[in-house]
């Protein structure tokens, strides 16, 4: 089979199309052919040697796949050869086949693609997580989301919306807020040219934030928590823009939490858990509650300037690598 593969850490130019053997399901493993993986920016990371785990060289990134069972390992019941699945891996999914843990993988829904179903669980099932287990996002409370436009940013709007939530979507050009319109954010903050911890307080009547969702880092973070609520939930979930150093007495003014958001690590631990979000995902997805924004395709020759291009901060809601 081809895959991508990352021989050294560094830039997605230096990566390569090689051959390499096909993979062989263990026990409690699934073989899937790969119709479509989207990018997200661990992978990015990943290759670079900054992601929270370094898996040995070489290797290929990816990790939101679908496509259709190949073959099935000893003791997997719930998928068979030829099934559509959609599922998680930690990397490989830029490949022409991978091998799936059967706990990340499920059957694909018959009215989803399999481009959707690839950009489905890390963005929905990360933001998902977050409301939800994480900050336990209520009715008429106030959500900001950072990165508004980005894959997990977008879901975290979309799903806001659903829950009944205040959305208020932080995004750097005024393109990308205009998207997170059509998702539903109630109001909108360009903070390349405003000041968001003001514009937080004016969009809330001065009372700040309840929930803020933070993909994002850098400067934004001490930013955002300036404008926290009382007893408000911020949710530590990327740092594209640098780790900040949050002044401590903060949390204490605010009487707030700062809760961490490690989606993939809370799938493996609690695969139940994660089983019963991701069927809940699935009901609003057929209900026509979610829509994936996918903006664009690549090949999977191309996926190292699909990697470029998420790094060059180009990309809105998705995308995607078709092998």
């Amino acid at each position: 089979m081809k895959a991508i593969l990352c021989k050294e850490l560094g830039h997605p130019s230096k990566m390569v199309l090689e051959d390499v053997p096909s993979p062989v399901p263990a026990k409690k493993e699934v073989l899937v052919t790969i119709k479509a993986c989207s990018v997200n920016f661990p992978d990015t990371l990943m290759i670079q040697g900054l992601y929270q785990f370094k898996p040995a060289l070489p290797f290929s990134p990816g990790s939101d796949v679908a496509g259709v069972v190949k073959a099935v390992g000893e003791g997997v019941k719930h998928v068979k050869p030829g099934d559509d699945v959609f599922g998680i891996v930690p990397y490989g999914g830029f490949a022409e086949e991978v091998v799936v843990p059967a706990n990340s993988v499920f059957p694909k829904p018959p009215m989803m693609d399999h481009k959707t179903a690839a950009c489905f669980m890390m963005a929905y099932g990360t933001s998902h997580h977050a409301l939800k287990d994480r900050a336990k996002l209520k009715e008429g409370e106030t959500l900001v989301v950072l990165g508004a436009s980005g894959g997990v940013g977008l879901a975290a709007v979309e799903l806001g919306r659903i829950m009944g939530a205040k959305v208020i979507a932080a995004a750097s050009t005024d393109e990308k807020l205009d998207l997170c319109k059509q998702y539903g954010a109630d109001a909108t903050i360009n903070y390349t040219n405003e000041d968001l911890k003001k514009r937080i307080k004016e969009l809330t009547d001065g009372k700040g934030a309840d929930v803020v969702y933070d993909p994002v880092g850098g400067d934004y973070t001490e930013a955002a928590l300036r404008a926290m609520a009382w007893q408000g939930r911020f949710l530590i979930v990327g740092f594209p823009a640098g780790i900040a150093k949050i002044p401590m007495n903060l949390p204490l003014l605010k009487g707030c939490q700062i809760v961490g958001v490690f989606w993939g690590s809370f799938a493996m631990q609690f695969p139940n858990d994660n089983m019963q979000n991701t069927l809940e995902l699935i009901q609003m997805y057929a209900g026509g509650k979610l829509k994936p924004h996918i903006q664009k395709t690549y090949s999977l020759a191309e996926a190292p300037q699909a990697l470029a291009d998420m790094m060059a901060r180009k990309v809105k809601g998705k995308i995607v690598i078709e092998p």
